[in-house]
This record gives C-alpha cells, structure tokens and sequence, in this order.
C-alpha cells in the first residue's frame, strides 16, 4: 500500500511513518520543514519518499495524492505558541491547506484520516469530553481560539465531502498526545518540564497550577490511527483519542522532578506573563473514549512514568 503522510516529518508523522514502513507500506512523506525537523525522520531517508512543500500546494497535492492509496493528514499550525505569534499563516495553513487535502482525496477517492484536536471543544466545562459535546469558545478577538475554529471548519468539510461526494474519510481528536521526538517549542508542557528538569533548572507552571490533563504516549495513539486505517467501519466517524487519566499541571511538574531525581523547583508564571492580556485556559480536558473502545477495542496501554522516561531519554540522546 502506498500511503502520504502530510506532516510526516513531525512529531506524530515521522512516528507513524515508522510504523507503515516496519509492515512493509511505501511511505511517501510531504512537509515544509517549518515544524517538523530532518532528525525526525534521518533513520528512514533511504526507505521514504520526501516531497518538501506546502500543504496549499495544490497542483502538488493532487500529484501526491493520486499516487497513495491511504492519506493521513497531520500536517498543522500547531501549538499555542506559533498561533499566537502567526495566526494569519496559522489559519490560511490549517484553513486552506486541509480544503486542498480533501479536496484532492475527495477527487480521487481516496482514503484519508484527518488529524483534529481536543481543541475542537475550546472551554466547554463537561468532563469528560465526547464527540458529540458542544464546542465553547471565546471571542474571535482571543486569537487562541482561531486553532479550534480552523479545525472545526476542517472537520465540517471532511463531513460534507463525505456526505456530498462519498470521502471514505475518518476524523481523530487527539488529546495531548506526548513522547520521543515533541520539542517543547510550541507550548507542549511535557518536554518542557522534563528538558528543565534534566538540566535542573525551574520547571514553570502557568497560573497556579490545577489545571489538570490527561496525557497519550505517542506509541499508544499511532496504534490507534493504524487501527482505525484498517476498519471500514471507522468511515464517516469522528474519534476521540486520548488518555482518561487527568494530573494537574503542578502535579505532572512535581512528578516529573522526582522520577528524574531532579534538583530542579518549581516556579508559577501568570498566564499574562507567558501570553499576554487576555489569554485563556481550560481548567480541565479529558476525553471520553468509549467510541473508539467499542469501535476498534483501542485504549491506551503506556502510563505517565513511561511517557516521562521516554522523553528524556530521547533527549538525553541529543
């Protein structure tokens, strides 16, 4: 099978292409490199295929496209930090690069999981989250929330274009997915705490810390898109995909001290200090994921110790 991984340069990318290449799949890899890293993917170059371009490439896309039998687009503006300092590159790449990619899939007929987020929720209190549960946003002019609406405008296209034009296509939700190879560049706390901790420098908590999570190993969510890949009866469905083991913030931070025998502290930045006036959290965010359970029998197998010592042994690697 051939299979196109949008993103797959990155974090989760490179690590599913990982896993098509171990079951003998050709694996053809598009990214422009502004997030994903060369590292990333350095253990594969000769077994893949690399198209370095844009997502809203459009003549590249169909090209790329045409030629895979399976698509999964993770290709992204992702993480706090890069919507806040680029939102208009941010929307027009998750906006318009996903209309591109469905709309080629959609032209060829073929078969595509598109990559969504627990952002899709915003601040909705309810916990744990189901697919079902509304979306609660703040104003357009708190630029956080315009990552929740790109995604959402790509969720209702995949959903229109399978209603309209039969896309054998599958939306996943994913909950602070986490492991080897996450920089926490973009906001991504685990890293953060564990690269701080390593170097024994102060690990920094937003607000006070009891804003809680619940976080996936990445070994854990790879295995479920392959899973969900596989099973026609996945088509036309939305998943959620995540851990349902919440930690505070100042917990996770406490924890990871210890299970690295750090001499790191712990220090609290206000959220206006990390982000500016009028940025907002979510007290909590944690998935439901009974569908998947009763869909596929996917749950998540690796805990938070497994996650902590994965990270920074990939770290200490480099």
């Amino acid at each position: 099978m051939k299979v196109l991984i949008t993103g797959g340069a990155g974090f989760i990318g490179s690590h599913l292409s990982d896993k098509y290449l171990s079951l003998g799949h050709s694996v053809t890899i598009l990214d422009n490199f502004s997030t994903g890293s060369h590292k990333n993917i350095e253990h594969i170059l000769r077994d893949v295929k690399i198209a370095e371009g844009d997502i809203r490439d459009s003549k590249l896309i169909d090209s790329l496209v045409r030629e895979s039998d399976l698509v999964l687009h993770m290709a992204a503006a992702l993480g706090v930090n890069t919507i806040l300092d680029a939102p208009m590159e941010s929307i027009s790449t998750n906006v318009i690069g996903s209309e591109v990619v469905l709309s080629a899939a959609a032209r060829h007929t073929k078969r595509i999981i598109i990559a969504s987020t627990s952002e899709i929720y915003g601040k909705n209190p309810k916990q744990p989250l189901s697919e079902n549960d509304d979306r609660v946003v703040g104003a357009p002019q708190k630029i956080r929330w315009s990552y929740s609406d790109a995604k959402a405008l790509e969720e209702a296209m995949a959903f229109s274009l399978n209603k309209e034009f039969g896309l054998p296509v599958t939306t996943i939700r994913l909950f602070n997915t986490v492991g080897p190879r996450q920089t926490g560049d973009y906001g991504m706390v685990v890293p953060r705490f564990v690269h701080s901790a390593i170097l024994g420098t102060p690990l920094t908590v937003y607000g006070d810390g009891s804003q809680s999570r619940a976080f996936c190993h990445v070994y854990d969510t790879v295995r479920a898109i392959y899973s969900i890949s596989e099973d026609d009866k996945t088509i036309a469905n939305v998943f959620n995909i995540g851990n349902t083991t919440p930690i505070s913030i100042k917990n996770l931070a406490l924890h990871t001290i210890a299970m690295l025998n750090s001499k790191s502290e712990v220090k609290y930045l206000e959220y206006g200090d990390a982000y500016g006036v009028g940025f907002e959290d979510m007290q909590n965010r944690i998935p439901d994921i009974s569908r998947i359970k009763d869909t596929i029998g996917w749950r998540p197998e690796l805990d938070l110790d497994r996650i902590i010592l994965d990270v920074a042994e990939n770290i200490l690697e480099f």
